[in-house]
């Protein structure tokens, strides 16, 4: 009987363990596959509309030069 109650109390723990450490790779996994790239292409775009507004205003003070 007591061989029985720590198969059953180990064979649980090991599913309990095996949807936890699940949960942390499925974690880690979205993070490279998802939240990194995001960010990435979130910097990408700020660093673009920074380069674009300073190209503007070197554009516009060029124009009230010649004017």
């Amino acid at each position: 009987m007591s061989d029985l109650v720590s198969v059953v109390y180990y064979g649980g723990m090991l599913v309990l363990y095996f949807f936890w450490i699940y949960g942390i790779v499925s974690f880690g996994l979205d993070l490279k596959n998802k939240v990194m790239p995001g960010i990435q292409q979130y910097r990408r775009g700020r660093k673009r509309q920074k380069e674009e507004r300073t190209q503007d205003d070197e554009r516009s003070t060029k124009e009230e030069q010649l004017y």
